[in-house]
């Protein structure tokens, strides 16, 4: 782990400003939108606009719909493969040694999704930042209409396949009884209530633990480490059992995850989430 930056998933908005011009720092806006479920499709939509208006000093963006993701698998938004995530990487300035800050303006749900995929593929410099574009620019500090030229780098990606679960890991998991399944959507998808999927409810044996509570305050900042290791303790029975987290496309999902690591707690991602899962008439639902 490097000195240089903090050993936690989060850098601050006063750290950033302090490195804005570091050439080690590549900063990341993957600003999106994601529609209530009670709306028509598609719901999911890049803020590609709003970046060529104003964002932070030297950011890259990244269509999080279609950068990082695997068009050809018929479930949405799934991550990329290999060759396509170093490549787009490797493309926007992102190499081996590069420390990625990524931020958004959905509570850092997106940014959270960039950091997932990047650990994922085992590169650890990569940080969210805590508060995002609201908070920065609630805190008046510089934007630009500015873009940032082409640096490209190379990166290389090393597969962690224990980070990334399966429909097929997930149902044998629950039927052993051998994992905490944390749903990050919202209580009303939870219960059946909403669905953007054929079928609605949850997966059998799932605990509802909306993305929304693991953070706080004006700028939904993370909460703070300690309020974060007694909550999941209260979801996840402190621990006993691995962790899985899922929401509709894994962002939200990688959120939790965020919040688990901040709270010195390990655990997975079910990639396909409800998106897969819930139009898969094999899966058991309740």
């Amino acid at each position: 782990m490097s000195d240089f930056y903090p050993d936690t998933p989060i850098v601050t908005t006063q750290w950033l400003n302090d490195h804005l011009t570091d050439p080690r720092v590549r900063i990341v806006d993957i600003r999106g939108l994601i529609l209530p479920p009670d709306q028509p499709k598609p719901h999911y939509f890049p803020k590609r606009q709003e970046y060529l208006q104003a964002h932070l000093p030297g950011a890259v963006f990244v269509d999080w719909t279609v950068d990082i993701v695997d068009l050809d698998d018929p479930v949405p938004v799934q991550i990329a493969p290999p060759d396509k995530f170093a490549a787009f990487m490797s493309a926007i300035g992102v190499g081996d040694d590069t420390l990625v800050v990524g931020y958004d303006d959905h509570r850092s749900a997106l940014a959270a999704r960039l950091w997932w995929a990047l650990r994922y593929y085992g590169h650890d410099a990569v940080r969210i930042l805590d508060g995002g574009w609201h908070k920065w620019v609630g805190e008046g500090r510089a934007t630009t209409a500015e873009l940032t030229g082409p640096q490209k780098a190379i990166f290389h990606p090393h597969l962690r396949p224990e980070m990334r679960k399966t429909a097929d890991d997930v149902l044998a998991a629950v039927a052993a009884n051998a994992v905490c399944l944390l749903d990050a959507r919202t209580s009303d998808e939870f219960s059946g209530k909403l669905s953007r999927a054929k079928r609605s409810g949850h997966i059998s044996g799932a605990v509802s633990l909306p993305a929304l509570e693991v953070v706080a305050g004006t700028y939904e900042e993370l909460a703070p480490a300690e309020e974060l290791r007694l909550k999941f303790a209260r979801y996840a029975g402190e621990g006993k059992l691995p962790i899985i987290t899922y929401c509709n496309g894994g962002v939200s999902a990688a959120l939790l995850l965020a919040g688990m690591e901040m709270a010195g707690i390990e655990g997975s991602l079910y990639d396909g989430s409800w998106g897969e899962w819930g139009n898969d008439l094999r899966l058991p639902i309740a």
